[in-house]
């Protein structure tokens, strides 16, 4: 597509200008404001990543062990689990994925934008609920149920990725190969498969780091009999003080990140260079098609069962059906499981979220914002800079929560005020954990402004800030919205740093869940599931929110 020319600062200033006309902002004062720009997310990084996690490895290496811990061959036995359990979640999330990719992209029919929203629930619904829902389906845990249960987690991740690029293939190509006499099989595979191969790629990688570094969904179907290497890291650091260990264990899990990140960025370029056309091609099931549909109502009635489950298990007692769990969250639990009552923990779990979402978006956009513009660069060092930064903002997605938050406890002494004892320990831990999927939500809206349009107002004599007022903001608005949500319900779920960083006094919800299961008793039991059933409901409502601002877009993101 041709594209207007572009006018720009520099080549006004070339062309001579009249005394008072306004320019644009010269080369070097942008770049200074880009550098400023980019010196928060990234100060925000190092402080409260790169920092804590260096000190609590730094500490590892320096008690000695290591070498120990890494010749050992149950170190490898559980990174060997760790992988292979990753691995197979991930294949069942494609294969679930790609029919309700098909549905999504390809098929008009009633209630198809209710799928949308609801594939997107299990996604971001709180791991000790996902645990627990799968507990009622298999209380004895195990395996299959690790391997389904993360996988019911990120079928969301497969389906709408896959779908986003599905839904914008140039259809001509599939038409030619029917033309010439192939299967509607065949077409698939010689054809559209090949081209959805980046998003798949890309999802798959996605799904297999989220897999890897699950926590709380192995914490509770695992127990004492299969571990991870994050549930080891976890009893390694809390338990045994192990920290060679730990760090070892690591050192191990940071190494698989970082290969599945490389692969994920590849994949995503890949995609993002993909032929597309842009129009919507939904229509009606023809034949065999049916057959994939149904596939899809499968998965769809496959991801509703386990919350089904959970609902039960929550109106459950020996005595037949029962509000008791929900009217015993006024109180402390049985025998004063809790130091505080069950509706404290949850206001308290409103306001930590609330306080991790607002700072991650304050840095998920500024480093967004950054992205795009060394992205736009026409210097190759600058937009190898955008990469390489892209990758490192996903980092906290894949080093143990457990080390993070450690971390904190050995160095944040150092910093003014003890941030140790702060209230604000938790939401910098979960903002930490979100900030990724603020940027993932947020880059490609700001990538898809149509960059002539902030030139022409830089040109005019916009200032920066305001051509972000004035341009980008009520262009991006409703995204930047439902990323909010997108990361608020993720924190008021988040378990990992936050079971090791929440004081019992002030407990979210989730760990006030997971200290109920702990402790005996019915009513305890009952509780944790009622429990699990608000946190469930808030994350209905927030995704169907989501979904509602981002269809005004089509999508929102990445998602």
């Amino acid at each position: 597509m041709a594209h207007a020319p572009a006018v720009t600062a520099e080549a006004g200033d070339s062309a001579g200008r009249s005394p008072g006309k306004a320019t644009a902002p010269p080369r070097t004062a942008r770049g200074l404001g880009l550098a400023l720009l980019g010196l928060a997310p990234i100060g925000f990084l190092v402080v409260f990543f790169a920092w804590p996690v260096l000190a609590i490895v730094g500490r590892g290496f320096a008690a000695g062990g290591l070498g120990v811990v890494l010749g050992d061959p149950r170190t490898w036995q559980l990174a060997g689990f760790t992988v292979g359990s990753a691995a197979a979640s991930t294949a069942v999330a494609v294969v679930a994925g790609l029919p309700v990719a098909f549905l999504l992209a390809q098929v008009r029919l009633p209630g198809v934008g209710l799928v949308r929203t609801l594939v997107l629930v299990p996604f971001v619904l709180p791991t000790v609920v996902v645990g627990l829902a799968f507990r009622a389906l298999w209380p004895d845990g195990g395996v299959l149920p690790i391997v389904l249960a993360n996988a019911f987690f990120n079928v969301a991740v497969v389906a709408r990725t896959v779908a986003g690029l599905w839904a914008r293939l140039d259809a001509r190509t599939t038409d030619a190969a029917r033309a010439l006499g192939a299967s509607p099989w065949r077409a698939f595979r010689s054809v559209t498969l090949p081209a959805l191969a980046p998003a798949i790629a890309s999802a798959a990688a996605v799904v297999f780091l989220f897999c890897a570094t699950s926590f709380g969904v192995v914490l509770i179907l695992g127990g004492a009999r299969y571990r991870t290497l994050e549930t080891e890291i976890y009893l390694r650091t809390v338990d045994l003080l192990d920290l060679s260990g730990a760090a070892a264990l690591s050192l191990i899990q940071f190494a698989a990140v970082v290969a599945a990140l490389v692969l994920g960025g590849l994949a995503r370029r890949r995609k993002e260079s993909a032929a597309r056309i842009g129009s919507l091609r939904a229509r009606r099931p023809e034949g065999g098609e049916w057959w994939v549909v149904g596939a899809a109502g499968v998965v769809l009635v496959s991801l509703v069962t386990p919350i089904v489950a959970l609902l039960a298990e929550s109106l459950s007692t020996e005595d037949g059906w029962s509000l008791a769990g929900y009217r015993a969250l006024t109180s402390t639990g049985e025998k004063g499981a809790l130091q505080v009552s069950g509706w404290d923990a949850a206001l308290n779990s409103l306001k930590v979220a609330i306080d991790a979402t607002l700072l991650a978006l304050v840095v998920g956009v500024l480093a967004s914002v950054v992205l795009v513009a060394l992205r736009r660069s026409p210097a190759k060092a600058a937009r190898g800079l955008g990469e390489t930064m892209d990758a490192v903002l996903m980092l906290p997605l894949g080093v143990s929560a457990v080390t993070v938050g450690f971390g904190y406890l050995v160095t944040l002494d150092a910093l003014p005020g003890d941030l140790r004892t702060s209230p604000y320990l938790v939401p910098l831990a979960q903002a930490l954990v979100i900030i990724p999927l603020i940027v993932r939500m947020v880059l490609p809206v700001l990538r898809s402004v149509d960059v002539r349009l902030r030139q022409a107002a830089s040109t005019l004599g916009a200032s920066p800030l305001r051509v972000w007022r004035e341009i980008d903001l009520p262009l991006t608005l409703r995204p930047l919205v439902a990323a909010a949500g997108f990361g608020f319900v993720v924190a008021l779920g988040e378990f990992g740093a936050t079971s090791f960083l929440a004081r019992p006094t002030a407990p979210t919800l989730p760990v006030a869940v997971a200290t109920l299961m702990a402790r005996p008793g019915e009513l305890n039991n009952q509780m944790a599931y009622a429990a699990c059933a608000l946190l469930m409901l808030v994350t209905v409502l927030a995704v169907a929110l989501i979904d509602r601002l981002g269809a005004a877009r089509g999508r929102v993101g990445e998602f």
